[in-house]
């Protein structure tokens, strides 16, 4: 198991996974005041709640957690277990002599692998919420436990992947910092290299959508789905956020190939606590380069699991 530990002030990161049933939740918790925050959604097949109030024009101004889940749809029943926890902590927006949390989340489809009947619940999400802290898990636990790539030729020639984390800090106290549940239809790419993808039929080499698709591959349709989390002490609107998301799919794109097809559901989230001040420019940057860090991070620190090989048995093999 290797750990990763976030800088970025009053933030921290929780996971619950099934470690039989292949599948998990991450929960990314805001300072107590909650944060600023936007979404980007590039993908064409998303599972996501609660982004519509993440638009500029609604009332509601901050957020309390982000939840990224397997499970495709029945995995946002984690989200009520965030939410049941926060309450218990007072967190949230207040409503009479209550407090509303505000949580936010996106689901990957991991139902291809372990047991298709397992998805995260309201306990995982809860237990997951519980957990969170500075120092997490990476690689196939939480969102990640069921995370696979390279499926343009099927799930029998995927690897497993998983989850990752990245962060920058510049000198004047800004931090950014990004987590990944790489769960995507695409190969991941390090300097024009394929890190991990659709296998060959012995699973000895590589097999590139950009080689399937120049030569007429009629692709086996699934479903998939990359999510993630941009975190930052910068002082940033709703607006910015969702700018910071935009610029971070940049990432995406840097490290996925082909990446936000009509098979995946790529979202990004930012959460922003407003400590220092920052040109949304620089954080769009230091987040884009995050997530590309992150994706690579989720896919150099994945165990094979479910009979797909991982990272580490490809390098064996060279």
């Amino acid at each position: 198991m290797e750990y990763r530990k976030t800088h970025v002030p009053g933030f921290t990161i929780g996971t619950a996974e099934d470690r039989e049933g292949l599948t998990g939740v991450t929960v990314i918790l805001a300072p107590k005041d909650g944060a600023s925050a936007g979404v980007d959604v590039r993908g064409c097949a998303p599972g996501t709640r609660e982004t519509d109030l993440l638009s500029p024009e609604k009332t509601v101004q901050k957020i309390h957690a982000v939840v990224l889940s397997g499970g495709s749809a029945f995995g946002l029943e984690a989200d009520s277990g965030v939410m049941n926890y926060l309450a218990k902590q007072g967190t949230g927006f207040p409503v009479g002599d209550i407090t509303v949390p505000i949580v936010c989340g996106a689901v990957l489809f991991d139902l291809s692998i372990g047991s298709s009947h397992a998805h995260p619940d309201i306990q995982m999400g809860y237990l997951a919420a519980s957990r969170a802290s500075d120092t997490f898990p990476v690689g196939c636990y939480g969102a990640g436990t069921g995370a696979s790539v390279g499926k343009l030729r099927g799930f029998a020639h995927a690897m497993k992947s998983g989850a990752g984390y990245a962060e920058f800090s510049l000198p004047g106290g800004l931090y950014v910092g990004a987590y990944m549940a790489v769960n995507a239809c695409g190969e991941i790419y390090e300097n024009d290299e394929i890190l991990a993808g659709a296998l060959s039929d012995d699973e000895s080499r590589f097999i590139s959508s950009h080689e399937l698709m120049m030569h007429g591959f009629k692709r086996q349709m699934g479903t998939n789905t990359s999510i993630g989390c941009v975190i930052t002490n910068a002082k940033l609107s709703k607006s910015e956020c969702k700018a910071v998301s935009g610029m971070a799919h940049d990432g995406y794109a840097r490290a996925i190939r082909p990446v936000h097809t009509t098979m995946d559901g790529d979202t990004v989230f930012t959460m922003a606590s407003g400590e220092v001040e920052a040109p949304v420019d620089t954080v769009g940057y230091l987040a884009e380069e995050a997530i590309r860090l992150a994706i690579l991070d989720a896919v150099k620190s994945a165990e094979p699991m479910g009979g797909r090989p991982a990272f580490a048995d490809m390098m064996k093999r060279k």
